[in-house]
């Protein structure tokens, strides 16, 4: 079959590369004039490596696993809320792998042949009919596809073209800072993996090894309703927002030059698609289901789609391409819309204040080691 992938981040790689294996004929678009993806680092969840295994690109991520041994939420100065035995989670599901964006989408990438991608092509429409789907791009023809896989992202124009009544995303009314260091000695091995939450001004602080010698960091904070900042801007307000945190916290933030730090203003879907498949077309990734980062599940989640859509297209003929994407939809739909919604209820909670945090941390330390490392590994199951 002619295959079409439109959108060349993680998930969409992997989604190429896995149906490009199948023998299929895979077209993938990219409007930007290369492969490559810019960023800090990320990490990939047990779930998400298992679905890299399916694909066969987990050996290269494989070699980035995060050992950890006590991980969870902790208060503004480092004190525990919610410890969970991360050894016990690993032992019992897998390991995460946390490991720099950019090395992420080599790897993913390397199996693809060249002769299948086509940069600097923006899709800006689908028109589907009877016999296949025709890629527009600058309001021309430039393939007739079998099967159109829309990657686009967290701004897909697809989604929008597929469901033109859905409000599409929302503001969390947060931002995100996020940067990448050589690791400093003497870092405490409780802050790794841990997650900083403070009860006055709702802010949230996170630091994950990446290798041996790097650190990945982000902050999460309120963004009141301002234009969202420049790095350097940013850099300063968390400086100052945090200035009574744990002390290697302003120390990490300080350490990254401005010009590393990147800046984003949170969004999510408003509301969870009514369906992920479309006659020919699936959406995937981001593009059916952007979700706060609050679960690190966003790229895991985009892999999971990837390697359902591989195994759903496996033997397909260009007849049966919409009703095997629709058992793709009941297959992906609730799993991801699940973690979605659970993400968000993790947002709500990491950024109470006032007495509703009071009351928050007092029950989070009340939950037991042992549950919240059974919640953990659920979550990390696929």
């Amino acid at each position: 079959m002619r295959i079409a992938v439109v959108g060349a981040g993680l998930g969409g790689v992997a989604a190429a590369v896995g149906l490009h294996r199948l023998g299929q004929e895979v077209t993938l678009f990219e409007r930007g004039a290369e492969l490559r993806e810019a960023g800090t680092g990320i990490v990939v969840m047990p779930n998400g490596l298992r679905a890299l295994e399916v694909l066969g690109l987990a050996d290269d991520v494989r070699g980035h696993v995060m050992g950890a041994t006590r991980a969870g939420l902790r208060d503004w100065r480092g004190r525990p809320l919610l410890v969970t035995d991360a050894v016990r989670a690993q032992q019992e599901v897998g390991t995460p792998a946390m490991i720099e964006r950019a090395e992420l989408h080599r790897a993913l990438r390397a199996p693809l042949p060249s002769g299948l991608v086509r940069t600097m092509t923006l899709v800006e429409r689908l028109e589907p009919d009877s016999t296949g789907v025709t890629v527009i791009s600058d309001g021309s023809p430039v393939m007739k596809a079998d099967a159109v896989i829309a990657a686009d992202g967290i701004g897909s124009k697809l989604r929008g073209q597929l469901f033109p009544g859905h409000p599409g995303l929302r503001r969390t009314g947060r931002l995100d800072l996020r940067g990448m260091l050589p690791r400093p000695p003497g870092v405490a091995p409780e802050l790794l993996a841990s997650q900083l939450v403070d009860r006055r001004s709702g802010a949230m602080f996170g630091l994950f090894p990446v290798g041996e010698d790097r650190l990945y960091w982000f902050t999460d904070s309120l963004l009141n309703g301002t234009p969202p900042p420049g790095a350097s801007e940013a850099r300063g307000q968390m400086l100052s927002l945090m200035a009574d945190w744990h002390p290697l916290v302003t120390a990490v933030i300080e350490a990254t030059p401005s010009a590393d730090i990147y800046v984003d203003p949170i969004a999510c879907l408003a509301e969870p698609l009514p369906s992920y498949a479309a006659d020919r077309i699936a959406l995937l990734g981001d593009a059916a289901h952007a979700m706060s980062p609050d679960l690190g599940q966003g790229a895991s989640q985009a892999f999971e789609d990837a390697a359902a859509l591989t195994r759903h297209l496996t033997g397909a003929e260009a007849a049966d391409v919409a009703q095997r994407l629709l058992r793709y939809d009941a297959e992906r739909r609730p799993r991801a819309n699940g973690i979605m919604r659970a993400a968000s209820r993790q947002s709500r909670l990491t950024s109470q204040t006032g007495a509703a945090a009071w009351l928050r941390d007092a029950l989070l330390r009340a939950v037991p080691s042992r549950l919240a490392t059974r919640q953990l590994a659920a979550l990390w199951r696929a």
